[in-house]
This record gives structure tokens, sequence and C-alpha cells, in this order.
């Protein structure tokens, strides 16, 4: 799973503008997103830079992004 830090995002119309935009990339994506934390955690086989120039792409400021391993 990668979780990205994304500024800009204020409403459910964010909400799903950003896992549009993911999913476009990636359709079978599960995409969480939480808007107090601006958190969007991704699980899907495309790598970070490309998940995250998707979100960029949608008009958003992707601040950072790093790779969660679960145990």
């Amino acid at each position: 799973m990668i979780e990205f830090q994304v500024e800009g995002m204020s409403c459910q119309h964010c909400v799903g503008a950003v896992t549009k935009a993911i999913r476009a990339v990636d359709a079978a994506a599960l995409v969480e997103v939480n808007l107090d934390e601006r958190r969007v955690r991704v699980q899907s086989r495309e790598n970070a830079d490309r998940l995250g120039s998707a979100i960029v792409e949608a008009g958003y400021e992707v601040k950072g992004s790093h790779t969660i391993v679960d145990a």
C-alpha cells in the first residue's frame, strides 16, 4: 500500500476526483481518502510515481509518499 500526503482536498468532490484519477491508472486500485489528515492510501500494482502523477494531473499537490508494509 502507498500513502500520499495530498494538499488541496476539502470535500467529497475532491475525494471522487482523486479516486477517479487513480482508477484511471489502475481500475482495480483500492483507494482510501482521509480528508482531515489529507491522506490518500492506495493499494495498486502501479508504482507511486505514476499514481502520484495522476493525483497531480487531477489538480492536487502531492507533498510526499511512502510505502506501508502490512504486517
